[in-house]
């Protein structure tokens, strides 16, 4: 395919795994996100030793998408109000 020419291949480790990650965003990005995850479900299993690897990995993208989520709520109120300042 001619899109996987633009695509860079990353390998990452999250939680003792290796993945390969390809995308267009620069291997550096990708490096970050992945200690970001592998982060996020190391603090989610301390405090709850017994979850299995994919009930971390799903509650690590409930948590993820939630905050995400407020964020992006977050980032609207306040471009209503810079819009509301403009006016």
């Amino acid at each position: 395919m001619a899109g996987d020419k633009n695509k860079n291949r990353t390998t990452v480790e999250i939680y003792g795994q290796r993945y390969v990650i390809a995308g267009t965003e620069p291997s550096s990005h990708i490096h970050l996100v992945a200690d970001k995850v592998d982060l996020k479900m190391r603090e989610i299993q301390s405090h709850n030793r017994f979850l299995d690897s994919k009930q971390l990995a799903v509650l690590t993208a409930v948590n993820t998408m939630s905050e995400y989520l407020k964020i992006k709520e977050e980032l609207k109120k306040l471009q209503q109000r810079i819009g509301k300042e403009e006016s």
